[in-house]
């Protein structure tokens, strides 16, 4: 099996190898710098202490009269204080009057061929091969009273000597470079420890992966999704929420968008709210589109990182309640009519069994009267065949459990609301409706009927569902709207109120909730429509309620 170094190791062998390379280059770089200036300095120390012996007085006389003693007496001094390789005199012909090294070499000409340019009287720094070896030296002309040049001075250092030197700083220097470079090969090892943990142990393959993982998945997901981090911005974006919001710009321009940008500002986005708390399957206007929108917030390490948005279309909500509804309203409307059918099939028999054909033809006619007298009323006074067999069928439910269903005959929609539409119409008045006959079936049969009055004029909708119920205090009549608020001890409640409030609101309408006389609770909705200005409704509110019943 092939070895594959982890990402930790491999980040430290880089490091490592980073840190060793640049450290070899500034080494390099630094010894030829170092022995540049060593060379520079020796040359000038070389020169100067040639310029300064050439014009001491009893060197000039030695050299003059070629005293030999004196010249070595005096060199010999000289170059036991002098920190020069060594120390040479010549005499005007360029033959040697002392040598600090050898002195068997009195009598002998200088080498290095640099003699003449000091013999007409110039001062010289060369590198040259001598009788010592490689060495840097300076040579100055030795002058007499008369200014004539009587012999050399040349003052030379080995470049063995300058090159020791050199690499005897360079060697204090590496010991110091190698300490760093150990603290920087440990510094290297934890940091890259360090930035493993951070990846959660993950190697960047392994990263990568993810990240492709989450983006299917992101895209996979039927909602929409939206995150954004702790100022707002959007982080991520799935191709479902940008088709809900009709949005052609790509994801990666979106990508640090403030949010207001991307989705009109609505009361969901509130900054103080959304750092409260989180919220679940509120009904919200985004972009025009009515959605069924969570929002979470991201916490790490008890700090807020940002929030995750899901939102749906109401209207998939919508249908499939529709479609629940309507075979829910079927069975009940089937089994009531199977319950009365058996009730009125049992009581002609015993009309006819006992003879009396003239009452049992007047049961019939009373029964068919009946039933063809709320289905006309309904049908007549309603433009809309699912609003009408809503009604219908909430009729049908509510005789059914004892409870009278009354209908203002001043009840009339001739055309939908164009704040509304007919499904969310629908879920208003149901949800009323399923309130009411709840709550009177709470009080008992001391309850008296539920009252209904449904009125669509030129400038507005108004909806009064008012029952004899328990009715509701004034302090929970603000609760009431929210999600998940009920006074009923069982069953799935606590959310009817609260679609009829947020449908409400996002028509630009209110809900208002009184006292009913005896007892009961009135629930009153109004409604803009159209462009007209709302009127006057205390006209719809005061006509006679006539009881349509069996």
């Amino acid at each position: 099996m092939r070895f594959r170094p982890s990402f930790q190791i491999k980040l430290f062998t880089y490091l490592v190898v980073l840190f060793m390379a640049l450290f070899s280059i500034v080494g390099i770089y630094y010894y030829q710098d170092i022995q540049r200036q060593l060379y520079e300095d020796m040359g000038i120390r070389a020169k100067v202490q040639a310029d300064e012996i050439a014009l001491i007085p009893s060197l000039i006389n030695a050299v003059e009269n070629k005293d030999i003693s004196a010249i070595n007496r005096l060199m010999k001094n000289i170059s036991a204080h002098s920190d020069a390789s060594y120390m040479v005199i010549g005499d005007g012909k360029a033959m040697h009057l002392f040598h600090s090294i050898y002195a068997d070499r009195l009598g002998t000409t200088l080498v290095g061929g640099d003699n003449e340019e000091v013999l007409t009287g110039k001062s010289t720094t060369t590198i040259r091969l001598g009788g010592a070896g490689l060495s840097l030296r300076s040579k100055a002309p030795i002058r007499n009273a008369e200014n004539q040049v009587i012999g050399i001075v040349s003052v030379g250092y080995l470049t063995s000597h300058i090159n020791s030197l050199t690499l005897e700083k360079v060697i204090s220097i590496l010991l110091g470079a190698a300490t760093l470079l150990l603290a920087l090969f440990t510094f290297s090892w934890f940091f890259s420890r360090s930035i493993k943990k951070q990846m959660f142990s993950l190697e960047p393959r392994e990263i990568g992966l993810l990240v492709r993982q989450q983006k299917a998945l992101m895209e996979s997901i039927y909602e929409g999704v939206i995150a954004i981090d702790d100022q707002f911005r959007v982080a991520v974006i799935n191709q479902a929420a940008k088709k809900l919001l009709n949005l052609n710009t790509p994801s990666r321009e979106l990508r640090g968008r403030p949010l207001s940008q991307v989705i009109a500002p609505v009361s969901f986005f509130n900054p103080q709210v959304m750092l409260e708390k989180d919220i679940h399957d509120e009904i919200c206007l985004f972009n025009n589109l009515t959605v069924i929108a969570s929002r979470v917030r991201i916490m790490l390490e008890e700090q807020l990182q940002g929030w995750v948005i899901t939102f749906r279309d109401c209207s998939d909500i919508d249908r499939l309640s529709i479609q629940l509804s309507q075979v829910q309203r079927y069975a009940d409307n089937l089994r009531i009519m199977r319950h009365e059918q058996l009730n009125w099939t049992a009581t002609l028999a015993g009309l006819l069994h006992m003879g009396r054909y003239d009452e049992a033809i007047r049961y019939i006619e009373a029964q068919s009267e009946n039933a063809q007298e709320i289905l006309d009323f309904v049908s007549a006074r309603f433009c809309s065949p699912r609003l009408c067999g809503l009604l219908l069928g909430k009729y049908a439910r509510a005789r059914e459990k004892g409870v009278v269903l009354e209908f203002d005959p001043a009840c009339e929609i001739s055309l939908l609301p164009a704040a509304l539409s007919e499904t969310e119409l629908m879920s208003v008045i149901g949800n009323l409706l399923d309130n009411a006959i709840e709550a009177t079936l709470l009080r008992g049969s001391e309850a008296g009927p539920v009252e209904v009055y449904i009125v669509c004029s030129k400038n507005e909708l108004v909806i009064e569902v008012a029952d004899q119920g328990v009715g509701i205090t004034q302090e929970r009549r603000e609760e009431i709207f929210s999600m998940g608020v009920t006074s009923k001890p069982e069953g799935d409640h606590g959310l009817g109120l609260h679609l009829v409030a947020s449908y409400v609101s996002h028509a630009g309408g209110n809900v208002e909730v009184s006292d009913n006389s005896p007892t009961g609770a009135v629930f009153s909705v109004f409604i803009p429509n159209g462009t007209g200005v709302p009127g006057n409704t205390a006209a719809y509110l005061q006509p006679e309620k006539t009881k349509v019943s069996r």
